[in-house]
């Protein structure tokens, strides 16, 4: 077995602000690399609700072409401060220290990032008109699940079931790791 690829230098310095900032929950490098990935098929603005010390916006950023832009916001100020440092010579990233919903006039937008963590904050009814037609939501932190419904912790996950049921949207769970997945899913 070989060891796995370097991370983008943008990666590594996000890391090394989140140790400083005593920060361990972040974006998991296989959903980085998945993020990546589709920043790289983007144009426009992007933007990540929920940016902690700004991992995720730098697995966006390693991926991201051309003059696309993203918008970030954190709520907790200590954490967007901490993330900001890891873009402040960067004009195409934009960390806000904000409730996400202060980016809702800024949209629509080609990718949108999000935390499954708080399931009425990203219900699809709140974020559908935040993305533009043929743009992408991702969705991490889900708990791979092999049954219909889906089922978390004894329970069905609604929010999964949702993502991967509206009618607005093409979805899919793809599984990121033996222990993680994600929804993927594209604005019709």
């Amino acid at each position: 077995m070989s060891a796995p690829p370097e991370l983008p230098d943008v990666v590594t310095r996000a890391f090394d602000v989140s140790r400083r900032a005593g920060y361990v929950s972040f974006c998991r490098n296989e959903t980085g690399r998945l993020l990546a990935m589709l920043a790289a098929t983007r144009s426009g603005v992007m933007a990540e609700f929920g940016t902690g010390c700004g991992v995720g916006t730098a697995w966006l950023r390693s991926g991201m072409q051309g003059d696309a832009h993203i918008l970030t916001a954190e709520l907790d100020e200590r954490l967007a401060d901490a993330a900001a440092e890891i873009f402040v010579d960067d004009p195409q990233v934009e960390v806000l220290a904000a409730d996400w919903s202060t980016l809702g006039g800024k949209g629509p937008f080609s990718l949108l990032f999000l935390d499954s963590g708080d399931p009425a904050s990203v219900a699809v009814d709140k974020i559908a008109d935040l993305v533009e037609p043929g743009g992408i939501v991702v969705l991490d932190d889900f708990v791979p699940c092999e049954m219909w419904p889906p089922i978390t912790y004894g329970r069905v996950d609604v929010l999964r079931e949702q993502w991967l049921t509206d009618e607005r949207f093409t979805a899919v769970e793809v599984m990121v790791a033996s222990d993680a997945s994600a929804v993927v899913a594209t604005r019709r």
